[in-house]
């Protein structure tokens, strides 16, 4: 009776200006901590602001600065003076790193009000999904790592076709073509089977018995086929798949096939009422398995509607507490394939199991499971339960119990009683260890960092366990959970810190995770520009003078620290321009500027003898735009530049 409900189915994601001014903002590039090479972060940009400097590029290197090195308390200082300081320019991840500090701090209230805005900002974000819905969801996917106990329900199976059970009152619910007997019971022509019609079993109190089988409602039961029901959780309203069969009226499409059709009714007085159709019926296209979510918020279903990708899609409505329904949404990509993908399930933990054909699997219709996210799309990783349940045949209608480990589902595997079956299944937990392993290198040289500290944070941001590398750099975390989202974090004094965020499989094996950390400070060559390796904003000057600027001498204040911690270092100012206006006079302007430049850095406290300067004009252009070449303004902007070339150090 599959191959039945299939063919009416296949016919369906910086920082303004320094403590004096607030002209215009600093547009830094989205760089990772450890990219700000050579000088030790922190001691630089806290001499900085010492001097009274704010910007949240500033800020925000000074907390990370502290969080890759866990030193949470003082991040918490300063990441919270850059979110309170700089609230429109901050990036979203910034959020996040701050609710992790604060988790550390177990500060839990407000670390989720981070979370929250982070979440809101930048909800495409995997992270956000997961802290959307519920931290630890994927624990819930786990079947694949659980042995199954499976039985074929005998006493409640026909020679005919049974599938598609739900649990409802302390009964099963199910879709049977099984002959009753009755004189006007129709045949089906696709498999000289009679009709689906719906119908129930009472389940013992330890599932362990089942009642003779019985027509369930002659409300909702029809001449021709009716299966797949699920309920509110009131168990006052019922939606349900039927052909196109109405009040006694039997529709047909313009091709003249009668399609399959999604129908509800409610509970009156221990009856239920006259099935209406859904809105988004239609005499052209089936509808079928219609599968509510926890809260009876969303519908999701099966249908070949316009906009499917293959035979069958996986569609979601959104129903509210008025009825109101709205639009189809197809769950696309990756859930939906070219092939089928049909009969949804939501469990009560949010899990979206559904079977398909178009996903590599064991043969026929295997289950599958996802969780959804708040929209009801799919996350990246769509799970085959694998065997038992999963078999060469088709294999369907998937339903679990997340509290009592029972479940349910139908095949047409050989050793059934008739065409499709149904099956119960018990879960058994079975031992399933990680291992985390990995090796903290240089960045630069690749050599092994020894005696590193590694930590091993839970998701949402507590201590695990802390270790510490080998000689050769390695680091391992024995017995981590399966299937479960970690962060580990590299550490070491004069390094700048690393983190990987990982998820273990749902089988026991060795995760391997490398770490890369980089010196904070590093060897200076001669013929380095400080303006490269301290990526220095670019030091703008009035239009036509060349007096040193508020947002200027905040850039100019690196130098001096970098300066400072080098007494030997000399370097060489060079001022340039692009090509536009009078090269005489462009000459005459940057060397001035590169004159008070000199002259700004030596006022600060720096020998004369450690510092020279002249302008260049357009005499050393980076690139093609001369005189009388048409260019874009941004390629004019790589020509104006100021250079500190190391002379010697």
């Amino acid at each position: 009776m599959i191959k039945t409900i299939n063919i009416c189915l296949c016919i369906l994601f910086l920082g303004t200006v320094g403590l004096y001014a607030q002209e215009g903002k600093i547009d830094r590039a989205d760089k990772k901590f450890d990219q700000y090479a050579f000088v030790d972060a922190r001691k630089i940009y806290l001499e900085v602001a010492d001097k009274g400097y704010e910007s949240a590029d500033l800020f925000q290197k000074i907390a990370d600065s502290y969080y890759f090195n866990a030193g949470y308390a003082d991040a918490q200082v300063w990441y919270e003076k850059l979110i309170s300081t700089f609230p429109d320019e901050i990036k979203p991840e910034y959020y996040f790193r701050y609710s992790q500090t604060l988790r550390a701090l177990k500060n839990y209230d407000k670390a989720d009000d981070m979370m929250a805005t982070f979440n809101k900002l930048n909800g495409d974000d995997v992270r956000a999904v997961l802290f959307e819905a519920e931290p630890n969801y994927l624990k819930n996917i786990d079947y694949k790592k659980s042995t199954y106990t499976v039985q074929d329900i005998r006493s409640i199976n026909s020679r005919y076709s049974d599938f598609a059970p739900t649990e409802y009152e302390g009964k099963l619910i199910f879709a049977s073509s099984r002959d009753t007997g009755g004189v006007s019971k129709k045949i089906h022509k696709w498999n000289n089977e009679p009709f689906l019609d719906l119908y129930e079993t009472k389940v013992g109190e330890q599932t362990e018995s089942y009642s003779k089988p019985k027509n369930y409602s002659r409300e909702l039961n029809s001449k021709f086929h009716e299966s797949t029901t699920t309920f509110t959780k009131d168990g006052q309203t019922v939606y349900f798949t039927r052909n196109n069969y109405n009040k006694g009226t039997y529709k047909k499409s313009k091709e003249g096939t009668n399609k399959l059709k999604i129908y509800k009714s409610r509970k009156k007085n221990g009856r239920w009422s006259t099935p209406v159709e859904m809105p988004f019926n239609s005499d052209e296209y089936s509808t079928a398995h219609p599968a509510l979510n926890e809260d009876n918020t969303k519908l999701y279903f099966a249908s070949d509607m316009p906009g499917t990708l293959g035979l069958s899609d996986i569609w979601v409505v959104n129903v509210d507490s008025t009825d109101v329904v709205s639009e189809p949404v197809n769950l696309g990509r990756p859930i939906n394939t070219e092939g089928r993908e049909t009969f949804p399930f939501l469990s009560d933990n949010g899990v979206l199991y559904f079977s398909s054909d178009g996903h590599p699997g064991l043969g026929g219709l295997d289950v599958f499971a996802t969780a959804p996210d708040a929209s009801g799309n799919a996350q990246d990783v769509i799970d085959n339960i694998g065997e038992p349940i999963n078999s060469s045949y088709d294999d369907f209608t998937f339903i679990v119990n997340e509290d009592t480990k029972v479940g349910y589902f139908a095949s047409n595997r050989k050793q059934g009683v008739g065409s499709d079956d149904i099956y119960k299944f018990t879960k058994e937990e079975i031992p399933c260890e990680i291992e985390l392993v990995g090796v903290v290198t240089d960045k630069d040289s690749g050599e092994p960092i020894p005696e590193a500290t590694v930590t091993l944070l839970d998701y949402e941001g507590n201590v695990v366990t802390t270790v510490e590398t080998t000689a050769s750099g390695y680091y391992a975390f024995d017995n981590s959970y399966c299937d479960t989202q970690y962060i580990i974090r590299g550490a070491k004094e004069t390094y700048s810190g690393a983190e990987a965020i990982t998820k273990t499989p749902d089988v026991s094996g060795t995760v391997t995770n490398d770490l890369e950390l980089s010196l904070l400070q590093k060897p200076i060559k001669v013929g380095d520009d400080l303006a490269k390796i301290l990526e220095l904003n670019p030091i703008y000057f009035d239009f036509d003078r060349f007096n040193i600027r508020p947002d200027a001498a905040l850039e100019l204040e690196k130098v001096l620290a970098v300066m400072r911690e080098y007494p030997n270092m000399v370097i060489d100012v060079r001022s340039h321009t692009d090509s536009r206006g009078n090269d005489s006079y462009n000459l005459s302007l940057s060397d001035k500027r590169a004159k008070s430049t000199v002259n700004y850095i030596i006022a600060e406290g720096i020998s004369s003898s450690r510092i020279s300067g002249r302008g260049y004009g357009e005499t050393q252009l980076t690139n093609e735009c001369s005189n009388g070449v048409q260019c874009s303004e941004e390629a004019h902007q790589l020509n104006r530049r100021s250079e500190f070339i190391v002379i010697s150090n």
